[in-house]
């Protein structure tokens, strides 16, 4: 048997809790300017994610002016404990914010890259992250897609490239696409990765009807459980996965 790995993917909403659809209009301030509750809802967040091993974050803030000059993901690998951590910022609005996404591992890569996904309009990346040696190493991708339908499969495209150069790929993200969609039909076509189970709803997390974020794995990794975690403190609900990996597959502390 190989070894065990905890997965979880979350997008954050920068650590804003949206409980309602109006809150988008009464609480859009906070995607500006600080507020206290922020850090309330993190430390939360932090206490979920200390058991997983490696957890893929979007909408983190990279430190402006809303998040009180903090770094997100870096705030939340403290909180929780994880030795590694590393943040891709995605989208810059000067001092007001930094749209990024972000890595919380108990594990230390041997590589990562910041892939900048093409789209008309710019600011989505695709976070690589490799561990142990290339010939028999594990890649995780973390990714958060366009909201247009073309402008995804054009990023898929790409994504599809790197997929297909490695046996053993994990895939997570707010995919802004469903289970059943053209989209997903082209990746799985293009690399055949497999989504082990179809339609689990995360979004929006006070009424989940939407199934737009993913864990995809290639057909190497073992799958044991997934669910969608009742945790709503963004409007997402977030994506957990356990992954048995191969017996030559070894990724260290």
């Amino acid at each position: 048997m190989g070894q065990r790995i905890r997965l979880l993917s979350y997008n954050v909403q920068a650590g804003i809790s949206t409980a309602r659809y109006r809150h988008y209009v009464t609480h859009s301030w906070k995607h500006l300017l600080p507020h206290a509750q922020r850090f309330n809802n993190l430390d939360r967040i932090g206490r979920l994610i200390q058991d997983y091993d490696i957890v893929g974050l979007q909408e983190v803030d990279a430190g402006s002016l809303r998040s009180g000059y903090v770094n997100l993901t870096q705030y939340l690998s403290d909180r929780s404990g994880h030795p590694f951590w590393y943040d891709q910022t995605n989208r810059r609005f000067g001092r007001f914010a930094q749209h990024s996404t972000g890595l919380v591992s108990k594990f230390h890569p041997t590589e990562i890259v910041e892939h900048r996904l093409p789209g008309r309009i710019p600011g989505r990346g695709a976070l690589f992250i490799r561990y142990g040696t290339r010939q028999e190493s594990l890649v995780v991708l973390i990714l958060h897609l366009a909201l247009s339908q073309r402008a995804r499969l054009r990023q898929l495209d790409y994504v599809s490239e790197i997929v297909n150069e490695y046996p053993h790929v994990i895939l997570m993200g707010d995919l802004n696409c469903y289970s059943d969609s053209k989209e997903m039909d082209f990746l799985i076509n293009r690399t055949m990765m497999q989504e082990p189970f179809h339609g689990l709803d995360t979004f929006p997390s006070w009424r989940p009807q939407h199934n737009i974020d993913h864990i995809l794995v290639t057909p190497t990794l073992h799958v044991g459980r997934v669910n969608v975690l009742n945790y709503s403190l963004s409007d997402h609900l977030p994506v957990e996965m356990e992954i048995i990996l191969p017996e030559s597959v070894r990724i260290g502390s």
